[in-house]
């Protein structure tokens, strides 16, 4: 939510208390947590601080504990529960069972993989700590929580980030979306499980899944089969899809909570329910990949932050005051075994199934996070009597210092890499050697490509298209090896290395090239920028014909002053083809102008190139 959206709800109070409204009404509790967030997500965005923190911040300063603002505990839980509910439906739309099975090695492998181990390591960890005698550490089901607690990340913050740097259709974003799909997947099970941990009797266990296994067919049947006709009907008018949206969460929330009494009216009797929790989840997973779940999406988002705010406030107005140093601490363990966890799990799965040693670990140090799942259980487990407060709240403490870690972590991750190169490489965990062979040896490449990412992608496809002999003369060096075998099937000559070293780039040849083309734009680039690679190329190499990418128009003077002999920026290049499609649309209707530039450029969808 916006600031000014919060702070624009939170004037209702007033018109409450206009009214005659009583001052502990759940109008006025919500009013109160609107405010302070809304002020609050203003500060924590001006220092580039995620906007979750602030959130819980705002819960810490209304709740009972602190700012007293907010006292109605049923209020609080009312805020909770209706927060969490759409929280877990939301996040159920993301999950696309489907795809996830579709996906290559490295996704399904570590999807398998990784959330156990995780949680075993993490569960080892606890055991040694609580040998110790550490109060904090005790508890019969500490060990098993401080494992779930380590093996999601946050979906929200790792998403958020990859798209704010357009990095989603990267491999190692590919990846660390699949894997996220994976830990959510995982998280229901847990979930499911987690009322019986205090008595695992498989009778028990079995009739949760067989509960859950009724309520998501019954789910699945009618997403597929009544759904789709009630949203046609409704599609025309927003406001009744977001209404429909919600009625359909809370719909099969309240038929699992409610399945016992349900089977009776038939004559089961068996004690068989599901949690409402549990059935938002499965309302927003059974229309995950259903054609109109965009539009559904589409509406929910316009509440969606309202409900995501609420929930966070309200998991802030539950964390105590620190009983001494003990909770901080256990916060401070947490969050370095959460860290640890990613380069003792992560890195070493990513890379045994497939990718190579930067991907996998710069992949790996971007998912140290807690995620949102993990702060639910938790709560969960409060209720249940698994863990105390205290604990709670160091996973909550623990969440936001991660939560502030993650952008620093986020841009660092390579640099951490290549700090750490060197004891990788004694571990075993080796990098690609850049192949000489591969980059033509001894003969200098007519072309090289630096960097592989959309614009190359489309470049070979029109190389390969208008002269298919060019390409014997392109070398592309990019570090991504997951891709290397595609693009060597172009054709094309492809090489492992950093095109921010320029020693080896003279080592391939770049130095002997006749044309060198920056493909990635800085918003994708690590480590470096397209000015530091202009002024660095026209070094090692001032005879080439040097073409480099901008994405601004104050960066264009100064790489032609770097030595660039032309800069492109990819919004002029599309403007400048769009142009022509407008003129012809004024002129009249575009399928004629249409068949003309799918017969002279090819159809856009026929094109097989490396990055889809």
């Amino acid at each position: 939510m916006s600031p000014l959206t919060a702070s624009g709800v939170a004037a209702m109070p007033l018109l409450a208390a206009a009214a005659g409204d009583g001052g502990g009404s759940l109008v006025s509790d919500i009013g109160f947590c609107l405010i302070v967030a809304g002020v609050l997500s203003l500060v924590f965005a001006r220092f580039k601080i995620p906007s979750i923190a602030a959130f819980l911040v705002a819960g810490v300063i209304v709740g009972p504990q602190f700012g007293h603002l907010v006292t109605n505990q049923a209020n609080i839980e009312t805020i909770a529960h209706l927060g969490l509910a759409l929280l877990l439906f939301v996040i159920g739309l993301e999950i696309n069972v489907g795809a996830l099975l579709r996906s290559g090695k490295t996704i399904v492998l570590s999807g398998l993989l990784q959330f156990p181990l995780t949680v075993a390591f993490g569960w080892a960890a606890a055991a040694l700590l609580r040998m110790t005698g550490w109060a904090p550490a005790s508890g019969t089901y500490l060990p098993i929580y401080v494992g779930f607690t380590l093996a999601s990340s946050s979906t929200l913050l790792v998403v958020k980030i990859m798209q704010e740097k357009f990095q989603m259709d990267t491999v190692t974003g590919r990846v660390a979306v699949g894997l996220l799909i994976a830990q959510d997947v995982w998280s229901i099970v847990v979930l499911a499980l987690q009322p019986n941990f205090s008595r695992p009797e498989l009778g028990v266990v079995g009739l949760t899944f067989l509960g859950i296994a009724v309520v998501a067919g019954v789910a699945v049947l009618l997403a597929h089969y009544v759904l789709p006709v009630a949203f046609r009907w409704i599609a025309k008018s927003p406001e009744l899809m977001l209404v429909a949206a919600a009625g359909w969460c809370f719909a099969i929330g309240t038929f699992g909570s409610h399945l016992g009494s349900i089977l009776a009216l038939v004559g089961l009797h068996v004690p068989m329910q599901v949690s409402m929790e549990m059935g938002a989840l499965i309302a927003g997973t059974s229309i995950a990949s259903l054609p109109y779940t965009r539009h559904v999406v589409a509406k929910v988002a316009v509440v969606k932050d309202f409900f995501i705010t609420l929930f966070f406030v309200a998991l802030g107005m539950g964390i105590p005051r620190p009983e001494g140093a003990n909770v901080l601490l256990l916060a401070l363990v947490l969050s370095l075994l959460v860290l640890v966890s990613r380069w003792v799990v992560f890195f070493p799965l990513f890379y045994l199934t497939g990718l190579d040693r930067r991907g996998a670990f710069v992949g790996a140090t971007r998912l140290a996070q807690i995620s949102e799942f993990c702060l639910v259980i938790g709560y969960l487990g409060i209720g249940y009597g698994h863990i105390t407060s205290a604990t709670s709240s160091a996973i909550i403490f623990a969440f936001v210092t991660m939560a502030l870690a993650t952008p620093f972590l986020y841009e660092q991750a390579d640099r951490i890499h290549d700090w750490l190169g060197p004891t990788l490489q004694r571990l075993g965990f080796r990098a690609p050697e850049a192949d000489r062979a591969a980059a033509g040896g001894g003969e200098a490449p007519a072309i090289v490509l630096l960097g592989f990412h959309r614009v190359a992608s489309s470049l070979l496809w029109e190389m390969q298209k208008r002269d298919g002999k060019l390409l014997d003369r392109v070398l592309v060096v990019d570090f991504n090896v997951a891709l290397h075998r595609a693009i060597a099937a172009t054709g094309a000559r492809v090489t492992y290395g950093d095109i921010s070293n320029f020693e080896m780039l003279q080592e391939l040849g770049v130095d002997r090239a006749r044309v060198i083309v920056c493909t990635v734009p800085d918003d994708v680039l690590k480590g470096t920028t397209n000015l530091r690679l202009a002024e660095g190329l026209r070094q090692i190499n001032p005879e080439a014909r040097l073409i480099v990418n901008a994405v601004d128009f104050a960066s264009v003077r100064a790489m032609y002053a770097a030595g660039a002999d032309y800069v492109y920026l990819s919004r002029v290049e599309t403007a400048r083809n769009v142009l022509p499609v407008v003129e012809a649309a004024l002129a009249g209707p575009l399928a004629d102008f249409r068949r003309s530039e799918d017969a002279a450029r090819g159809a856009p969808d026929a094109r097989a190139e490396v990055l889809p």
